[in-house]
């Protein structure tokens, strides 16, 4: 089935809507909970994960303020956050809405989505923390959905001075 974001199918497969959903909330109860392990593990093993300004991204400037090129080093992120990063500790919130499958061919499925990261520390007020929209490419492999491409296109001009958890 082919879709474009202007040429949706009258009718997606209801079930494929329900495995791109449910990738994503498991993605989101994955790094909000602190499982950063198992992150990775929602990645193919030649993946894309960016974090990167919107202004770049509509002007197609390629710097990131994060950028990694397969599971490995993901995998290596991880190893940072949970063995050698110290930091004031805090927790995040994501919450991802507007889940919008724009395009299915054999290369895999072209996502959309909004997404807000609220960010709480101890003895202090919630805050937003990021906020943007995930452009993905998701593929099925070994029976079940990860990404291929995950590109976290924030709104702000600036950001805090880190970024320490998976967005």
């Amino acid at each position: 089935m082919n879709a474009s974001a202007n040429n949706l199918p009258s009718r997606l497969d209801p079930f494929l809507r329900a495995e791109v959903e449910d990738l994503y909330a498991r993605y989101s109860a994955c790094v909000d909970s602190g499982h950063y392990e198992a992150w990775p593990g929602f990645f193919t093993e030649a993946c894309t994960y960016k974090v990167i300004p919107r202004e770049n991204h509509e002007r197609g400037l390629p710097l990131a303020t994060l950028a990694f090129e397969s599971r490995a080093m993901l995998e290596d992120r991880v190893y940072g956050i949970t063995q050698t990063l110290f930091h004031q500790p805090y927790y995040q919130r994501h919450s991802v809405s507007g889940i919008l499958i724009t395009e299915v061919t054999s290369s895999g499925i072209a996502v959309e989505a909004n997404y807000l990261v609220i960010r709480t520390r101890s003895k202090a007020l919630s805050e937003v923390f990021n906020t943007g929209r995930y452009i993905d490419r998701v593929v099925r492999e070994d029976g079940s959905l990860r990404f291929a491409e995950k590109c976290c296109v924030f709104d702000s001009e600036m950001i805090p001075n880190s970024i320490i958890y998976p967005i």
